[in-house]
């Protein structure tokens, strides 16, 4: 198929996915998703993991005129349903990257939805695990503890952000979006806090890495790869995804449907590949290919799932402003950054972004190892600007959310900081101090101000 180029791409479409937590009036997580989601009643709200969590799709559009605009609105207004609707049932809705009243007795299989699916899930991870997983993040406190389930996973929510691309695009794109991970990461950190202890900035990359690692410590010492990582190598094709997934990887879910996809082909017909879509869905790469078949025409995307989720939609939309005008501009590079930089480095950038956030110092070729605000705005602003003119976004729209990220930058805050220096400021009790300050951040999330314009 990929030779055959039976692909649609002609019209590059980009959207998203937003993962939510569900609170109660005191700022508790709420195990309540069934009813929530019933109450809202729209089809663009599933389930997520765990029963305090649920995401909305938001279908893809074009990123021209006012399309930024446009998305941010339409995220805005279906949320605001939402939570009216999550009122009636007692619950609450809260775009941040890990809930920070999040307790241990609040992560179990229990706590899992109700989907089978994903209950085969935590069947299959821990049969290949034989043991129970052992959390530990050291940061500014440390944390060290077990769980007998894939629940705590359920602690991590994120934005993931999807461009479509043609098979011929796919690599530089990947390529692409792995370089700026870590920038992305920094920038938009929102995750301190998990079980009472203040870790990394953005403590949802070490806690979903080691939440779906499925190797016990003996495979680990062997270098076995885990289901969760960054990758090893800059690629030249989407084929070389699908088949590390398929070589390295043994499927989770033993899944399959009747479609015969070299039947389908020979009869002139789009086979949806649902084995190995299924089992691409089990390897958690931080950029991820994903293929799909809408209206009998099959199309790639670059999964980008990095980001947290909020702290508001205006903070989600410059995030997404910021990383589509990058993946406008960094692809068709005449000399691509990825060739004057080492994958490992990559990599290394994204790890110092999620433990420092905005006081990361990050390498990049022709400047060095520099703080990661002073990049941003020195390098990639400016480019991610030319990006979305590029698209044709509106000079006006893309200046206001391009405007966002530079005002984090000035000012060191992002969604993390301010959730620290909130807790700091009240001192006392921690968990107190924790839920009193999520009732301040859900209140200062509906006004939609960006979070570096939060007061303490």
């Amino acid at each position: 198929m990929l030779r055959e180029s039976r692909f649609e791409f002609e019209r590059p479409r980009a959207g998203l996915e937003i993962e939510l937590n569900i609170v109660d009036a005191r700022g508790e997580a709420a195990m309540r998703n069934a009813q929530v989601l019933a109450a809202i009643e729209q089809p663009d709200w599933a389930t997520e993991l765990g029963q305090f969590n649920i995401e909305i799709n938001v279908e893809p559009r074009e990123l021209s005129g006012d399309g930024p605009l446009h998305l941010e609105e339409d995220v805005r207004r279906r949320l605001n349903h939402a939570e009216e609707r999550a009122r009636s049932q007692d619950g609450h809705l809260m775009l941040i990257g890990i809930l920070p009243t999040l307790r241990e007795q609040d992560i179990g299989e229990g706590t899992l939805s109700a989907n089978p699916r994903y209950r085969l899930l935590n069947e299959q991870i821990f049969a290949a695990r034989g043991e129970d997983l052992h959390l530990c993040i050291e940061g500014v406190e440390r944390l060290d503890t077990h769980a007998d389930s894939v629940a705590p996973e359920a602690a991590c929510t994120s934005v993931q952000l999807h461009l479509q691309v043609s098979p011929e695009a796919f690599a530089p794109h990947w390529n692409a979006a792995q370089v700026i991970a870590g920038p992305q990461v920094a920038l938009a950190a929102n995750s301190p806090y998990l079980f009472g202890k203040e870790l990394h900035r953005e403590t949802r990359i070490a806690l979903f890495e080691q939440a779906t690692d499925t190797r016990p410590a003996e495979l680990k010492t062997q270098g076995v790869r885990p289901r969760v990582w960054f990758g090893e190598r800059w690629i030249t094709s989407v084929f070389d995804l699908f088949e590390e997934n398929v070589s390295y990887y043994p499927a989770l879910l033993p899944l399959c449907e009747e479609e015969d996809p070299r039947a389908e082909l020979d009869q002139g017909r789009i086979p949806h590949l649902h084995e190995l879509t299924l089992h691409n869905g089990t390897v958690y790469r931080w950029n991820r290919p994903v293929y799909a078949v809408v209206d009998g025409v099959p199309h790639l995307r670059v999964e980008n799932r990095v980001l947290p989720a909020g702290p508001t939609v205006a903070d989600i939309a410059a995030n997404a402003a910021f990383y589509y005008g990058l993946m406008r501009v960094l692809p068709s590079a005449e000399r691509p950054i990825w060739s004057q930089m080492s994958f490992r480095t990559a990599e290394d950038n994204l790890a110092a972004a999620a433990r420092h956030g905005l006081d990361a110092r990050l390498y990049w070729p022709g400047l060095g190892e520099v703080p990661a605000a002073e990049l941003i705005l020195r390098r990639l602003l400016p480019m991610a600007r030319e990006g979305l003119a590029e698209w044709g976004v509106n000079a006006p729209v893309a200046d206001r959310l391009l405007g966002i990220v530079e005002g984090r930058c000035l000012t060191g805050r992002t969604g993390a900081t301010w959730q620290v220096e909130r807790v700091r400021a009240q001192g006392g009790d921690r968990h107190e101090a924790l839920r009193r300050m999520t009732l301040d951040y859900i209140e200062r999330m509906h006004g939609n101000d960006p979070v570096h314009t939060w007061d303490v």
